[in-house]
C-alpha cells in the first residue's frame, strides 16, 4: 500500500488484472458464481470466486411531509425481516435504471413520482460480488395509475409504511436497521442536504460505468 497526499485523486479507477483462467461452478435464476485464477503484483495466482450479478436499483422516495417510502420484507439468508426501501434487479441487460426503478417503485409501492435524481452508486459487496446498484431520489409522489401489481414469493408478505427520513437516520445509527440501499440512501440524503444541496445532486439521466445503458 502507497499513502496518498490530500489532493484530487479520490475517485475509484477502473482496472483489471490478467485472468489465466475461469470458471462457473454454478448458474443460477438470476445470478451465477465465478472463479478466477487472478495474477497478482508479485506474478502469483490467486483463485478468487464471486457472485456475478446483474446490478440493481433503489428509490429513496420522499414525500411533501419529509417520509420515506419503506418496505418489510423477509430475507432468507439473513434470516431477517428487514426495513428497505424500494429497489430490483436489473432483469434487462442495458436497461435504462431511472425506467426499472419507477417500475419498482410502481410494483413495489404503487406509486409514482415526478422529480428523480440520482443519490449515490455503490458496490454492495465488491470482495465477493460485481453488484452495483444505482440509488436515487424521487420526490413529488402520487398515486399509481391502473390497478396493483400481483406480488408473488416473499412480496405476499410484505409491509409497506411511510417514515421521516430522521427516524430513518437514528435507527440506521443504533444498529436497528440494516439492509444496504436503506442505509446508504437514507445517510447520502442527509449528506446532500447538508452539503450543496439537492439541486446538486445528478440528474436522473447520469452516466453509470458499472451498468452502461443507452443515453
Amino acid at each position: 500500500m502507497t499513502e496518498q497526499q490530500p489532493r484530487d485523486f479520490l475517485a475509484d479507477t477502473p482496472e483489471q488484472w490478467s485472468v489465466t483462467a475461469t470458471a462457473t461452478p454454478f448458474t443460477g435464476n438470476k445470478t451465477s458464481v465465478r472463479a478466477d485464477d487472478v495474477v497478482m503484483p508479485d506474478g502469483s495466482t490467486a483463485r478468487r470466486d464471486y457472485q456475478v450479478h446483474p446490478g440493481s436499483v433503489a428509490v429513496v422516495a420522499l414525500d411533501e411531509r419529509d417520509r420515506a417510502v419503506v418496505i418489510e420484507q423477509y430475507r432468507h439468508p439473513v434470516r431477517h425481516r428487514l426495513w428497505e426501501i424500494p429497489a430490483g434487479l436489473l432483469d434487462i441487460p442495458g436497461e435504462n435504471p431511472l425506467h426499472a426503478a419507477q417500475r419498482e417503485l410502481y410494483e413495489e409501492a404503487h406509486i409514482k413520482a415526478e422529480d428523480w435524481r440520482v443519490l449515490t452508486d455503490i458496490y454492495t459487496t465488491p470482495g465477493g460480488s460485481d453488484e452495483a446498484v444505482r440509488i436515487f431520489l424521487a420526490r413529488e409522489l402520487s398515486e399509481a395509475d391502473g390497478e396493483r401489481y400481483a406480488a408473488d414469493g416473499e412480496e405476499l408478505d410484505m409491509r409497506l409504511a411511510r417514515v421521516p427520513v430522521d427516524d430513518l437516520v437514528r435507527a440506521v445509527l443504533a444498529g436497528r436497521l440494516h439492509n444496504t440501499c436503506l442505509t446508504v440512501g437514507v445517510l447520502a440524503l442527509q449528506a446532500a442536504r447538508a452539503g450543496e444541496g439537492i439541486d446538486a445532486l445528478r440528474p436522473a439521466s447520469a452516466p453509470w460505468p458499472a451498468r452502461p445503458f443507452p443515453a
